[in-house]
């Protein structure tokens, strides 16, 4: 059975950034890196309205910079901005770049379960222009969020969870209605684990909100046994997706005290704010260019 699919008519537009782009840079650390990179603007009219960078080590170690430049007439000006940083900062320099016009939103898909909290945080943050992003579309493996998704007026689909081990087919299908729709997933509390056949098919980034400060209280239940242990802290952890199951690079954490007077209903509660929080502050960056990955962790402007 192939998947259900609730469509809206309506799209709000949101306020972006006309004429202007980020350039994240990145790789080994040497001399020359910040000229060459502001001479290669310069040629092309664009005047650096923000700039941040890191040397994790000035002797042998790596550099990071994510530079926000404003260019009259930028996409007309993009293709031969490109060409010359890919033969100065690539070539010559032989570091890795991205330019990104930051007038375009980033397209996202959002994959979710039976919670809702993350998922309709994510909508009305996109609806009220706060975060950078036009929603393609919700996949979940569940019908509960499909009404609230079409008030938001925006594509739903509805891809059952297989039983037993084999994901393949479900997985399958999720991935045709990714493919080359999606800059981004967003696994808004998705209860399923993706396998590294299908994170290589869909090729683009994968962020997870985790119900914990990893790794602690890693599965089903975190809140009950956090309880249990009389925990003075509960958490959430945003992250990339990667094969090992919640060891990718992690964009954002946060944390809110509890006590032995609060019930477990109000140790959930609690805890779906600071995940709301955690999950929307991750993809705000991530559509700003502001993360850098690097091995197994994260440079974050």
């Amino acid at each position: 059975m192939g998947p259900d699919r609730v469509v809206g008519g309506r799209m709000k537009h949101i306020g972006l950034l006309r004429d202007q782009a980020s350039l994240v840079v990145h790789g080994d650390d040497k001399r020359g890196i910040v000229a060459a990179v502001a001479a290669v603007l310069t040629r092309h009219r664009a005047n650096i309205i923000a700039l941040d960078q890191h040397s994790d080590d000035p002797e042998g170690g790596a550099f990071f910079q994510r530079t926000v430049v404003h260019v009259p007439d930028l996409p007309a000006v993009l293709p031969a901005l490109e060409d010359d940083l890919a033969a100065t900062v690539g070539a010559e320099l032989g570091l890795q770049w991205r330019l990104r016009d930051l007038s375009v939103p980033l397209r996202v898909a959002i994959l979710a379960s039976k919670s809702d909290h993350c998922l309709l945080d994510l909508l009305w943050r996109q609806r009220r222009g706060e975060l950078p992003i036009s929603v393609s579309m919700v996949i979940s493996n569940h019908t509960d969020v499909a009404e609230d998704v079409r008030f938001f007026d925006i594509p739903f689909f509805h891809v059952p969870s297989a039983a037993g081990k084999d994901k393949s087919e479900p997985e399958n299908q999720i991935a045709k209605l990714l493919a080359g729709n999606v800059d981004l997933v967003v696994l808004a509390r998705y209860m399923q684990i993706l396998s590294g056949a299908f994170l290589k098919e869909i090729d683009v980034p994968v962020i997870n909100i985790h119900h914990s400060f990893l790794p602690a209280f890693i599965g089903a239940g975190p809140y009950k046994r956090a309880k249990e242990r009389g925990v003075k802290l509960i958490g959430s952890t945003a992250h990339y997706v990667t094969e090992d199951l919640d060891e990718g690079p992690i964009i954002e954490q946060d944390v809110v005290r509890v006590s032995h007077r609060e019930s477990l209903e109000e140790m959930i509660r609690r805890g779906a704010i600071v995940e709301r929080e955690v999950l929307a502050r991750a993809v705000l960056w991530h559509s700003q260019d502001r993360v850098i990955r690097w091995e197994n962790r994260t440079i974050v402007f």
